[in-house]
C-alpha cells in the first residue's frame, strides 16, 4: 500500500451545492517528488467569496479551469502510475479533504480510488504521543514547507511531518 497526502481547496463547505477548486497529491515516500496539482471548472453556480479567496483564484480564473472528469480522470491514471498497491487517503483534515475527492471521483469516475477511508495526521501523532491535546504540535514542530493554501505545497509540509513521525518510530510505509 502507498499513503497519498491530500490537500483540497474549495469555495464552499460542501460538495455538490459548491465546487472543489484545486487539489494536490504527494506520495508519501522519502524523496517527496511524486506530486500532482489539480485544478477544477465550478459545479456550481454557488460560491462563497470568501472560502474562494483562502485559494487565491477568483471566481473568472475558477471557471477557466479544466472540467472536473478530466482532472479526475488524469488523477486516477497518475495514482495507478505511482501506487504500489492499494492508495490509502491521508490529510491533514480528513473530514474536509476525503468528502471533495471521495464525490469527485464517485460522480465523475464511478469509483474511488481510496475506498471508503482514509487517516488524520494529527490523530497518528496524538496517538503516538498518547495525548489527544497536542493535534496542532506536529504541525509546528514538523513541517518545513510553509503552508500557504497551495494544496500541492500544504501535502508537502504534511508529508514532511509523516516522514518525521516515521522517524519517531510510526510504522508508516515510505
Amino acid at each position: 500500500m502507498s499513503y497519498i497526502i491530500v490537500d483540497v481547496e474549495s469555495d464552499g463547505p460542501i460538495p455538490h451545492k459548491y465546487s472543489m477548486v484545486c487539489f494536490g497529491a504527494v506520495v508519501l515516500e522519502t524523496s517527496l517528488t511524486k506530486k500532482f496539482y489539480g485544478q477544477i471548472k465550478p459545479v456550481s453556480g454557488k460560491w462563497i467569496p470568501e472560502a474562494l479567496a483562502v485559494s487565491g483564484f477568483t471566481r473568472q480564473q475558477h471557471e477557466q479551469f479544466e472540467e472536473p472528469e478530466a482532472v479526475m480522470k488524469s488523477f486516477a491514471e497518475w495514482l495507478r502510475a505511482n501506487v504500489k498497491g492499494r492508495p490509502i487517503f491521508i490529510s491533514d483534515n480528513l473530514a474536509f479533504d476525503w468528502q471533495w475527492i471521495n464525490y469527485y471521483f464517485h460522480y465523475f469516475v464511478g469509483e474511488n480510488p481510496f475506498g471508503f477511508s482514509g487517516r488524520r495526521i494529527g490523530d497518528l501523532y496524538c496517538g503516538m504521543k498518547m495525548d489527544t491535546g497536542l493535534n496542532r504540535e506536529w504541525k509546528e514542530r514538523f513541517r518545513k514547507t510553509h503552508h500557504d493554501h497551495h494544496p500541492v505545497n500544504d501535502a508537502l509540509g504534511n508529508a514532511e511531518a509523516l516522514l518525521e513521525m516515521k522517524k519517531m518510530g510510526l510504522k508508516i510505509p515510505s
